[in-house]
């Protein structure tokens, strides 16, 4: 069916028929696809989902390291050494970090080495600096004295007052990862260990699913910038704010635009300016039965709906410009805009990022207050404080504050939503119920 006949279908005889929240989202979903996979630098790929499987190139790490500040030794030579018997040992130079040239040990002999430096030839232990005098005639120290202000501790005797085994404090090469090994396997997130890992490999670019663009734009000529002093009538936006930060925290680049006042002509403008820059653009308000409700007017690419739900009944959904960039329109109230979010507009993120949990995790829980009323044949979305089970007892929800779709604050100290299905009118205290984790 065309745009224009499925616009039809929508206003036309069947424009008051109520959707379903799943009916919704399945049309949503159907019509989002994952971003086409580019090559991004590390840091850039930081949140995106990698689109190959990623082998470990040569061993890692590539040498036989110090995993300590010491002395290479050969065990032999110190199998004896006690407290009061040290073994004493000719020390022939020192070994950093990034050394090239590497003295052998022979026996009675050591060489001081740093951490992460290479073993040298004949070392087959390494002796931490706290088991030695340190080269200083003494009895343990606790540190090795900087070189600059010790520059002959490459050369002369240490003590050593305790036997090592073979291999001890020696990181082996390939005890991280053998050459041809899985390192990351298509699909990881990439957080910061998962970088950390590529740039350890010598990765610097990897192939992702880039994080999709979110631009957020609010409705309403009543909206008043925070900072900004609320006049006779007039709110602050808080929308634009919690919708940007919600698609942030969803994996998305989220641009927040603020409050488009209500004029069609302007909100037009707005979005069409916005496009460049957008995979996902989601207003909210505008969206009801008033005579100012903008976006309706606006965005005629857009299908309207009604849902069975609470909060959140009025919905759009449509794709915009030359290339057809999903539009998300929300209803205008706090609540309704979040949860409608939770429901719809974090899921099409998720797609678009290519990740495999793109819904919300949802869990039993027992409600030890009940729910006293829902509305028949809706289903409702409650804010919750949802306690994991413990060894006492199951886990548990809890309501917080009432069901208005204005109540922020409420909102702000929720950690879930109770859902209560549409064949539902209330639930019995100590019931169990669905429970979205928020968190």
């Amino acid at each position: 069916m065309s745009s224009t006949a499925e616009r039809a279908a929508d206003r036309g005889p069947d424009q008051d028929r109520v959707w379903t929240v799943a009916e919704h989202l399945d049309d949503i979903l159907g019509h989002v696809h994952p971003l086409e996979p580019i090559e991004l630098q590390l840091l850039e790929a930081q949140g995106c989902v990698l689109v190959e499987d990623v082998t470990v190139p040569g061993a890692l790490p590539p040498f036989d390291n110090s995993s300590m500040d010491g002395y290479a030794v050969r065990t032999a030579d110190v199998a004896a050494a006690t407290e009061d018997h040290p073994a004493v040992l000719t020390v022939i130079g020192d070994i950093a970090a990034g050394s090239g040239d590497l003295p052998a040990v022979g026996p009675g002999e050591a060489a001081r080495i740093m951490t992460g430096a290479p073993v040298p030839p004949g070392g087959q232990a390494i002796v931490p600096v706290e088991w030695t005098d340190g080269g200083l005639d003494s009895g343990p120290v606790t540190h090795m004295p900087a070189r600059g202000s010790d520059p002959h501790g490459g050369s002369g005797r240490v003590r050593v007052f305790r036997p090592a085994r073979e291999g001890q404090h020696v990181r082996t090469r390939g005890s991280d990862a053998d050459a041809g090994e899985l390192a990351l396997r298509a699909g990881t997130v990439l957080g910061a260990s998962q970088l950390g890992l590529l740039a350890a490999l010598g990765r610097a670019t990897v192939m992702v699913r880039p994080r999709p663009r979110v631009v957020v734009l609010s409705t309403g000529s009543e909206l008043v910038q925070p900072g900004e002093e609320a006049g006779p009538g007039r709110i602050h936006d808080s929308n634009s704010f919690q919708l940007t930060a919600a698609a942030r925290e969803a994996g998305a680049i989220a641009y927040r635009v603020g409050a488009v006042a209500d004029d069609a002509a302007t909100l037009r403008a707005a979005v069409e300016d916005q496009l460049v820059r957008a995979d996902i653009v989601v207003t909210s308000g505008g969206v009801s039965v008033g005579a100012y409700d903008v976006v309706k007017e606006a965005m005629h690419e857009v299908h309207f709906r009604k849902l069975a739900m609470q909060p959140g009944k009025p919905q759009g959904f449509g794709r915009v410009g030359p290339e057809n960039t999903p539009l998300m329109a929300l209803p205008g109230n706090p609540v309704s805009s979040y949860v409608s979010f939770e429901l719809f507009v974090r899921p099409v993120i998720r797609t678009m990022l290519g990740s495999a949990d793109v819904h919300r995790t949802t869990v039993q829980a027992v409600c030890p207050e009940g729910v006293a009323s829902s509305p028949k044949d809706r289903r409702q979305f409650l804010r919750g404080w949802y306690e994991p089970a413990t060894l006492d007892g199951p886990a548990t929800v809890s309501p917080v504050g009432g069901a208005g779709s204005h109540l922020i604050k409420a909102m702000a100290h929720a950690n879930a939503l109770i859902v209560v299905p549409e064949d539902v009118t209330q639930v019995a205290p100590g019931a169990e119920v669905d429970v979205v984790l928020l968190a």
